[in-house]
């Protein structure tokens, strides 16, 4: 399976210390280098800077080779950069969060999956309890509509009975 990430999942994964769910979920992830750069930055929250500079074995560098001219340029450069590695590798799946990049990602035919949307499955599978993750991802600043948290918080009552 090839999966690329934007930054966001990750971030979010590293900061509610559920970041080992990708390589059980996935196997192996692939970061472009602008998305290891934005995790780098001085701004990014100490816990992630941290991961970022021993990476896992399951993890990737890859720069893309297509274009960026050919993306919309209201994406940012790790978008931008994951999008392009999705196309060129014909990949699986791109996780990320924001709703542009999940917008453009589609136009492209590009399976895209959130955070939520790795602890969906996650949950199902018994890696994860879903509300307790999501009650972490809470006291971080990640943002989701009040009726995309509802529609997970429905699957994981379900899941439950």
């Amino acid at each position: 399976m090839i999966v690329i990430a934007d930054s966001s999942p990750l971030r979010y994964l590293i900061l509610i210390r559920e970041i080992e769910l990708l390589p059980v979920l996935y196997g192996k992830i692939i970061l472009p280098p602008s998305v290891v750069f934005e995790l780098t930055q001085s701004s990014t929250p100490r816990p992630v800077r941290a991961w970022m500079k021993d990476l896992p074995d399951w993890v990737t560098v890859v720069p893309p080779s297509l274009p960026l001219a050919l993306f919309s340029t209201a994406l940012d450069l790790g978008e931008r950069e994951a999008i392009s590695l999705a196309l060129e590798l014909s990949a699986d799946l791109l996780l990320a969060d924001d709703g542009a990049a999940r917008m453009e990602a589609a136009r492209r035919k590009i399976p895209v999956q959130g955070t939520l949307g790795i602890l969906d499955p996650a949950a199902e599978h018994g890696f994860v309890d879903f509300s307790k993750a999501l009650n972490k991802l809470m006291r971080t600043n990640f943002r989701a509509s009040a009726k995309l948290i509802q529609f997970f918080l429905d699957r994981d009552a379900l899941r439950k009975r």
